[in-house]
């Protein structure tokens, strides 16, 4: 009997990525597609200036490709969940714009889901590799106070038996394997599976959106699988490294999120009082002995922005830390652009589809955001937004 070709929705979420969208999508166009049907590419727009998500209907397509454009930067996992709205198919991919496709990759992949073994894997992930197939970093143990302290002391380097480091080692991927987490940069799960879990969660601005669905999904008893066969070209950091001391503020904000809500409270103020003596002091301590004013002024910046947003972030996080999911409404912020004319309309919920609430954001201005420093978008758990109220990395 010939077996079925499972079908994928590929999920791009784009903020000024430059020539590596339209390469992304190209190798997309290029992959062998024979063992998994792309149906659509979904490209999410946050509000780019640099006219990177213009004209990608010659970049080499099919499959079609849709564009999402937010007025405003809503964040990477917002635009993920918005990308994940518009589609039906089986399975969802989530790819970063600074990725490219191998030949081979989606055959990989697709050859790996008609395994016994692909039942009892929730997301799937794949090689990470730069421009010369050198491996990258492409999963991660789940983050804990122990791996914090020792990437903050160094004690990672010099006791790595008693502080592992949070990425696997390359001497660590060398075959496909199950493992806690799969990067976000490929990230490829069942549509049921995202619904069920409420896709992202919207108070990640950026990092760690998908540390938290993976560790959730692996409550839920589907955990994830490293595909070494599935080779993928990653650039990395080519939006993010545009953010500067915002960076930094995304990353402690949505790490202590995490904490908050995974973790006992008195161990996630133990990360909070880590990050601001510690860690605040050996960031300091490089930055001064680099001889960069600039590195150290940028540092103090992204604390302030952490101290500012801090009590937002637990008050929050533990307001809604075991609060069921709820339907959300989409938001009336994204006029959209339609290379195809056949995607469902982005004001139209996909029936089912439930996600978190999403708390106050961090303190900084997201990137391309309207609001200013401090400004608040709280709501209470439970609660359906009536306006747009929110505004990654790659």
């Amino acid at each position: 009997m010939k077996r079925s070709v499972p079908s994928v929705d590929i999920v791009i979420v784009n903020w000024n990525t430059g020539h590596h969208l339209r390469a992304c999508v190209r190798s997309i166009a290029r992959a062998d597609r024979s063992r998994l049907r792309v149906a659509r590419i979904l490209v999410v727009d946050n509000a780019s200036a640099d006219g990177s998500a213009e004209d990608l209907a010659d970049a080499g397509t099919p499959p079609a490709v849709t564009v999402l454009r937010n007025t405003r930067n809503r964040g990477f996992a917002a635009a993920c969940n918005q990308g994940a709205e518009q589609g039906d198919s089986e399975f969802l991919l989530f790819l970063n714009p600074d990725t490219e496709l191998y030949p081979d990759t989606l055959l990989a992949v697709g050859d790996f889901l008609h395994t016994s073994a692909a039942a009892r894997v929730g997301i799937c992930g794949g090689r990470m590799v730069d421009e010369r197939g050198r491996p990258e970093i492409s999963c991660s143990r789940f983050p804990t106070l122990r791996i914090f302290l020792g990437k903050a002391t160094g004690l990672s380097r010099l006791f790595p038996a008693l502080f592992p480091p949070h990425h696997l080692r390359p001497a660590e991927t060398t075959a496909s394997r199950p493992v806690d987490q799969v990067i976000g940069a490929f990230f490829l799960l069942r549509r049921t599976l995202f619904e069920s879990l409420g896709g992202f969660d919207e108070g990640y601005f950026l990092y760690f959106e998908e540390t938290d669905l993976a560790l959730r999904a692996r409550r839920a008893g589907l955990g994830s699988y490293y595909l070494h066969p599935a080779r993928v070209h990653h650039v990395g950091q080519v939006s993010s490294a545009q953010l500067g001391s915002g960076r930094l503020c995304h990353s402690l904000c949505s790490r202590t999120r995490y904490a908050f809500r995974h973790w006992p409270r008195s161990r996630a103020w133990l990360l909070v009082a880590l990050t601001l003596t510690v860690e605040l002091a050996a960031r300091l301590a490089r930055d001064v002995v680099r001889g960069r004013p600039s590195e150290w002024r940028a540092t103090l910046a992204g604390y302030r922005g952490y101290a500012h947003a801090l009590p937002a972030i637990t008050r929050t996080t533990d307001s809604i830390k075991d609060a069921s999911h709820v339907h959300h409404r989409p938001h009336r912020s994204t006029v959209r652009s339609q290379h195809d004319g056949a995607a469902a309309g982005a004001d139209a919920a996909r029936p089912g589809h439930r996600r978190h609430s999403a708390p106050a954001g961090p303190a900084l201005p997201a990137p391309g955001a309207a609001g200013g420093a401090g400004q608040s978008h709280e709501r209470p758990p439970g609660s359906v937004p009536s306006t747009p109220d929110r505004g990654r990395r790659s």
